[in-house]
């Protein structure tokens, strides 16, 4: 029986995570998760795609607060449910949403690291930015993930991956927030819907990848890998496929060790 041998939080859209060892589901998903996000002067997102420095920032929640820190600057410090500032409107992936401005001394911060202007907002509570409706139904929503709560890979596909590529990457340049063990190499391919700890997911789409598991996390450098051995084994329509996209039915806690009851299967997302 395949078990949740990993969770991963990334409070900030394309800033590190953190992995726990249970974590409440939300509405919008893991939560916290992508609940925060940067954006550029004309409000559109930032991600390590233009910005690869952003993987060195790390995150994580301490006294009821979410902390950023960097290298060489004072921790960032602030509170988990926004600031009350100024609301205005964002994009991410053609999606225009209302955020809460998380203040100047944020972005000063958060702009000096990064050496490009951009500012901090918050998703609010009362603000809902619906999943695609061709892979999703009625009501369900995320926050400012690319365009699903979660993303879930397992143990067996990353070393299948890395004994093809005669390499050792990590599971976090995949930037999973779910992974699970004692599973055959790229199961999760053909999983339609899986329960945890009494929670149901459906997964109705492979994760087409980006460059960003071409950064390494530890120093935000670019390499070629893991893209040219995807473009050569995980190739479908050309994009290349890591992982399934997730979408949960009902909230509740996941703890790491629980059971991943498989409870419908399917031919192969993508169909290689």
């Amino acid at each position: 029986m395949p078990i949740l041998s990993q969770i991963h939080v990334y409070p900030v859209k394309s800033l590190a995570g953190f992995q726990v060892q249970n974590w409440p589901v939300t509405r919008t998903g893991l939560q916290y998760d992508r609940q925060w996000m940067l954006v550029d002067e004309q409000g559109k997102f930032l991600s390590q795609r233009r910005l690869p420095k952003m993987a060195l920032i790390k995150t994580r929640i301490a006294d009821q607060q979410l902390v950023l820190s960097a290298a060489g600057q004072s921790d960032l410090v602030l509170p988990l449910h926004g600031n009350a500032g100024e609301v205005l409107p964002v994009e991410v992936w053609g999606d225009v949403c209302q955020a809460q401005h998380c203040g100047e001394q944020a972005d000063a911060w958060l702009s000096r690291i990064l050496n490009a202007p951009c500012r901090l907002v918050y998703h609010p509570d009362d603000q809902v930015r619906p999943v695609d409706p061709d892979y999703a139904n009625i009501g369900d929503e995320t926050a400012y993930s690319d365009g699903f709560p979660f993303l879930l890979v397992s143990e067996a596909s990353l070393a299948a991956l890395n004994a093809a590529m005669s390499l050792n990457l990590a599971m976090i340049r995949f930037r999973p927030n779910l992974v699970v063990a004692d599973c055959l190499a790229y199961a999760e391919d053909y999983w339609r819907q899986v329960a945890m700890n009494g929670i149901r997911f459906r997964l109705p789409k492979p994760c087409s990848r980006c460059s960003v598991p071409t950064i390494d996390p530890d120093t935000a450098e670019t390499g070629k890998e893991p893209l040219t051995t995807l473009s050569r084994l995980r190739q479908w329509q050309k994009k290349v496929y890591f992982g399934q996209n997730a979408l949960h039915d009902n909230l509740g806690v996941l703890q790491v060790g629980c059971e991943v009851q498989v409870l419908e299967s399917g031919v192969a997302q993508p169909p290689l």
